[in-house]
This record gives C-alpha cells, sequence and structure tokens, in this order.
C-alpha cells in the first residue's frame, strides 16, 4: 500500500463562553477572548478548502498542541516552555492526534442571533451587523481521547416521526388489502355453461452444444476447455482526513492494489433447438414424440387449460390446474363461476 499527503485542511471549534466559531488554529475566541479550553472538539466541514500558504501548511504539518500542566493554555508542538506561565511543558499533555475525522454536511445557512440576517456557512461574523455566529453544538472530550470523527461521538438520537411511520406503514397495509379484494376475494357469482374446451402441451428438444464465453470474472468451470486466462490490475486510492492534534487535518490518500482474473473459455452445455407442441379440443392431451439422436434429449414438459363457459355476461375463460380437474367439465355443465371485482373467475362450483 502507498501513501502521499495530499494537504492539509483547517478545521474549527467552538467557544463554549459565547458560542462563536474560531478557526482550528487560534488558541482563544475571536470574538470573546475566551482561551480555548482543553476538551473543546474540533470539527471539520465539508467545503473546508486546503490550506494554501506555506508558513500554516509548517504549522499544520508539526506536531499536535501541547496544553500546559500548570495553567493549561494551549501551546504549539515546537514550543519547549508554555507561553502563558513560563513553566516546562514536558509536563504537558498532548493533544489527541492521529485519528480518521469524518466532515460535516457544510450548513446552507447560519442565521446571525443578533440581527436574524441569513449568512453563508463559511461566514464566521454577520456580513449584516458583524456580530460573532453560532457554531455547531460540539460535546467536550478529555484531552487525549479518541476522536473517531470530526463530531462529538454522541450523537443526538433523531426523533422518529411516529405519524409518518404510521401513515406508510398504514398506506402499505391498505394497498395489499386493495390487491387482495380485487384479484382474490370474490365478489359476484354467475352460472356458466361450458361451451368449449382447450389443452395445449409442448415439449422441446435439447442438444449439447458448446457455448464459448468472454471475460468472465473468476476461475473457469471444471469442465471448461480452450481456457484462457488473464489477470488485471487495478489501483485503487482513498482519501482519509487525519486529525493532526494542532486544529488541521492532514488529507492522506492510501493507494492499493487489486487483482481480478478474467477467463475466456467454451463449455458443453444443453441448448434448446425446437420446440414441439399439441393441441386439442377434448380431455386426453398428449405429447409429441419427436425422435432423439443420440446427443439429444427431451426437455420439460409444460400443459395448459383452458374452459370457456357461456354466461350472461357473455364468454368466460377459467384455466384449471391439473388434469384431473379440467376433464370434470364436460361440453354443456353448469357451473357456479365466483368472480372478483375485476371480472376473472377465482373459483368455480358445481
Amino acid at each position: 500500500m502507498s501513501q502521499r499527503v495530499v494537504g492539509y485542511k483547517r478545521m474549527e471549534w467552538t467557544c463554549p463562553n459565547c458560542n462563536s466559531r474560531n478557526p482550528g488554529p487560534e488558541k482563544t475566541c475571536q470574538n470573546c477572548g475566551a482561551p480555548q479550553p482543553e476538551n473543546v472538539q474540533f470539527t471539520l466541514s465539508e467545503d473546508a478548502a486546503f490550506v494554501t500558504d506555506e508558513a500554516e501548511i509548517r504549522a499544520a504539518a508539526a506536531g499536535p498542541d501541547i496544553h500546559c500542566a500548570y495553567c493549561g493554555t494551549r501551546n504549539p508542538s515546537t514550543a519547549a516552555t508554555c507561553k502563558q506561565c513560563g513553566a516546562d511543558l514536558k509536563e504537558g499533555k498532548a493533544r489527541a492526534a492521529g485519528q480518521e475525522v469524518k466532515a460535516q454536511a457544510a450548513r446552507k445557512a447560519v442565521k446571525c442571533p443578533n440581527c436574524g440576517a441569513e449568512n453563508t456557512s463559511g461566514e464566521r461574523m454577520c456580513k449584516q451587523c458583524g456580530a460573532a455566529l453560532p457554531g455547531p453544538v460540539s460535546f467536550a472530550a478529555p484531552v487525549g481521547a479518541s476522536m473517531t470523527g470530526a463530531g462529538p461521538q454522541v450523537q443526538p438520537r433523531k426523533k422518529v416521526n411516529k405519524w409518518l411511520v404510521g401513515g406508510i406503514v398504514g398506506g402499505v397495509l391498505a394497498l395489499c388489502l386493495a390487491v387482495f379484494l380485487l384479484f382474490v376475494i370474490p365478489t359476484s357469482a354467475l352460472t356458466g355453461t361450458v361451451t368449449d374446451v382447450y389443452w395445449q402441451t409442448s415439449v422441446s428438444v435439447q442438444e449439447i452444444q458448446p457455448v464459448s464465453y468472454s471475460n468472465e470474472r473468476g476461475s473457469p468451470p471444471s469442465d471448461a476447455y480452450n481456457v484462457s486466462c488473464h489477470d488485471e490490475t487495478e489501483t485503487i486510492c482513498e482519501q482519509k482526513q487525519v486529525d493532526r492534534g494542532n486544529g488541521y487535518v492532514e488529507v492522506v490518500e492510501e493507494c492499493h492494489d487489486e487483482t481480478d482474473t478474467y477467463c475466456s473459455y467454451t463449455v458443453d452445455e444443453w441448448k434448446t433447438l425446437e420446440t414441439f407442441t399439441e393441441v386439442g379440443n377434448d380431455f386426453s392431451p398428449y405429447y409429441a414424440s419427436p425422435s432423439l439422436s443420440s446427443d439429444q434429449r427431451l426437455g420439460n414438459e409444460q400443459i395448459d387449460f383452458t374452459v370457456t363457459f357461456s354466461s350472461e355476461k357473455g364468454q368466460i375463460s377459467y384455466a384449471p390446474d391439473t388434469l384431473d380437474e379440467f376433464q370434470q367439465f364436460q361440453i354443456g355443465s353448469q357451473w357456479t363461476l365466483k368472480l372478483n371485482a375485476l371480472g376473472g373467475v377465482v373459483g368455480v362450483e358445481r
């Protein structure tokens, strides 16, 4: 597997004091001046752009920030002493780093809490009144804790709309009931007299024939011949966004090769050469008996029955399931036909 760094993106954090959004590298809130707390959580927006400034790229590539063990001030990884209190940072605690970050969907608009104006998701200050814009809700995580996503690990559960779910379930049940009533449940009955019977049989003649396949993925069948195989290799690449622990993510592209085997081959298979049918208007159906060569065989046999009734609503057809049932419908016999809402026969009785 190969890996390369594509670039760096700046994350954000929300000030717990005034709920303002701040760039990830900022150590204090740009709106109220409050220091960034140790347990603040970084987030990454889908529309975050790559950092292009060379100095900022070097800062992003540095190691995770260190929080002073005495005053909690956040210091860059390159610092030896705390910029706030001067304490030795050897006792400090580095922020968690190295975990994959999942970007959050970009907000379409942000409403200013001061004047109500709509601002684009990338704005941090209101374009109309200059007030700080609120950030997304975030949850605190202890310094050093694992960050497996850009947002909080505990997400509020979305409330299920019971009325919507109930409506969908009710609609599906109503549809099933309607289909059942239309096609299965008899809604009327009338008397019919058998005026005609009809049967049709079919049987196919099959023969072993060579069938060629080209570029089939995977191994060929064990009985294949004229086999020719080759391997095709495809490079699969995936980008991941890795937390640097300093307000940035490192976008890394990981690539690996996947190899598949493709084969062309020939196998002998039974193929239908011709289908023979017989028809009749009696109660003694039979199948055709075609002559076969040594490398041929008969395929599946198929038989269909149709009974025609005359009634006050005209001619009505019915399809018996078995030969025994079919042979009961003697010409001139009368039957009670049970019809569904569409006029189809769903049952008969003497």
